[in-house]
């Protein structure tokens, strides 16, 4: 089995813990704020904490329809989180699960957003280049309309 890696590092002008509490909410503002690629995120089982199962339904501008995702590790005093999709059409056929991980670290003048995804293929085939771009444009486009929301939504975040 092969592992292939993509990181992602978006810098934000916001306090690490008002970026982390936002992306705990992604359930939430995802579907909200991109819809075109997250229909709706529902917990089917637990309550946020590790071990929590939730299904993601996918919007029309990703080539997926539906995916099962677990909550592995979770960290509010170090603004970390970490989960794996486990099954779904977005493994592809290629995939045994996808892990994600991230990480919200303060910097001078605010916070840095990281992403660490592994894509754990099955055999010998990998996600080809043009998709883990497009991943990973997703990914900083996502994070920076979460951004956006959190700003408009200050009495929250």
């Amino acid at each position: 089995m092969s592992i292939v890696t993509l990181e992602v590092e978006v810098p934000s002008t916001f306090p690490a813990y008002r970026v982390f509490k936002a992306f705990s909410d992604f359930d939430i503002i995802a579907p909200k704020v991109n819809p075109q690629v997250f229909k709706s995120i529902e917990t089917i089982e637990g309550n946020g904490d590790v071990g929590t199962i939730k299904i993601f339904t996918f919007g029309d501008g990703v080539p997926f329809k539906s995916a099962k995702y677990k909550v592995d590790a979770l960290d509010i005093s170090n603004n970390s989180y970490s989960y794996s999709f486990i099954e779904g059409d977005n493994l592809m056929g290629i995939l045994d699960t996808i892990n994600y991980h991230i990480k919200v670290v303060s910097s001078e003048g605010g916070c840095v957003f990281k992403q660490t995804v592994k894509y754990n293929c099955k055999g010998d085939e990998k996600p080809s280049e043009e998709f883990l771009e497009k991943e990973k444009e997703l990914y900083e486009n996502t994070y920076k309309a979460i951004e956006d929301y959190a700003a408009a939504h200050p009495e929250t975040y």
